[in-house]
């Protein structure tokens, strides 16, 4: 849109018409121009406004029928948001275009600043992907370098090159993980046992590979397309353990300190023997034991935490990525059971909520569960 030189558009003053019978643009133009003139009084006339560069030119666009004539006109404008509904109105109460009977009517303002404002935000998010992609690529020779010694290096695996850090052909145990940029991530963080699955069909080296190990843990973006891939890997691979990223958030994304969160307690599991022996059921645990009996089956294997209360009614049930910004929510919880492990991040979110029994897979190494009763499906013999 043109404006004068002193003019910055601020809004876009967006109405339609239609009129009873056949006319130019011009026409349109000149009613809009003539029947406002010294309607608003002699500071809103839009052709004074335009002299003060607070008005560009009136754009019309028009359709003729047989008959009747119908368009939409957009003015743009650099004043503020009253004069802008001031002139909508006066236009709006336009009734006659040459002899034609017409009407107008307001469509929208749009606030072509907040326009602006969504266009560089997303031509920065192109920036930022452009060149942290690049920051990726320019940084796995240093990668490589500095993960030469015991935290191994950046390699591939199998015909089909599969992004693989070098730990992956002596450890009895391996993290399968969605791409590239994932292995990476783990590896800056002292993994080195981890190879990229790298599509949503699972490749026949990772089929095979996957038997060769005594452990395979899946670890996937907290998304509804990481799920998919998670059902995918469990249809053709035999995992030991099931993990996933926050909700929302990709693997790649995650701080190495949220990375050891989640991991170390299933490494710690892993490279120390395994969980104890299950342990006899008890009186005491009876109760606890068949609740777990009845929930169990809907639970295992969906990546999932729910809570009750007291009369062991569902409070809610959410993903496992989900679950302690939930507690910090909600009240009434007196048990939580999920398809994970319980660590030391869940503990203290259920300790905050008030919660009295957690019950899940495993329980990782905690420092202080005192107030608590944690148990897991195979103590309760459930699992």
């Amino acid at each position: 849109m043109f404006m004068p030189q002193s003019g910055i558009v601020k809004y876009h003053v967006k109405l339609s018409y239609e009129v009873d019978g056949l006319v130019e643009r011009a026409d349109i133009i000149g009613a809009i121009f003539g029947q406002t003139e010294g309607l608003l009084g002699p500071e809103m006339n839009l052709n004074e406004l335009q002299r003060v560069s607070k008005v560009g030119r009136i754009e019309v666009d028009s359709k003729s029928t047989a008959n009747t004539t119908t368009g939409g006109a957009v003015i743009p404008m650099s004043t503020d948001i009253d004069t802008c509904a001031l002139i909508a109105a006066g236009i709006e109460s336009i009734d006659k275009v040459g002899p034609f009977d017409c009407t107008f009517k307001l469509e929208s303002i749009d606030d072509v600043r907040a326009a602006k404002k969504d266009d560089i935000v997303r031509r920065a998010k192109e920036i930022k992907q452009r060149w942290a992609t690049k920051t990726v690529s320019e940084g796995e020779t240093m990668l490589k370098n500095v993960h030469e010694g015991d935290l191994g290096k950046l390699t591939t695996y199998g015909p089909s090159k599969l992004t693989c850090s070098s730990g992956v052909f002596d450890t009895q145990w391996i993290i399968l993980v969605e791409g590239r940029a994932d292995v990476i991530n783990l590896l800056r963080a002292g993994y080195d046992n981890v190879i990229a699955i790298e599509g949503a069909k699972i490749d026949e080296s990772i089929k095979e590979l996957c038997k060769t190990k005594d452990k395979v843990v899946a670890f996937i973006d907290g998304d509804r397309a990481g799920g998919f891939i998670l059902k995918e890997l469990k249809s053709v691979v035999d995992l030991d353990y099931s993990l996933q990223a926050d909700s929302g958030v990709e693997v790649e994304e995650l701080t190495p300190q949220r990375l050891d969160e989640i991991l170390k307690p299933v490494k710690d599991e892993i490279e120390g023997g395994g969980p104890a022996a299950p342990t006899l059921k008890n009186e005491e645990d009876k109760p606890i034991a068949e609740l777990a009996s009845k929930v169990f089956s809907d639970l295992n294997e969906t990546l999932e935490a729910v809570a009750l209360d007291e009369s062991q009614k569902e409070i809610f049930k959410v993903p496992i990525s989900e679950v302690v910004s939930k507690l910090s929510t909600q009240t009434g919880i007196k048990y939580l059971l999920l398809d994970g492990i319980i660590t030391q991040r869940l503990l203290e979110g259920a300790r905050n909520a008030g919660i009295e029994v957690v019950i899940g897979h495993r329980v990782a190494k905690l420092s202080n569960s005192d107030g608590l009763t944690l148990k897991t499906f195979g103590e309760l013999g459930v699992a």
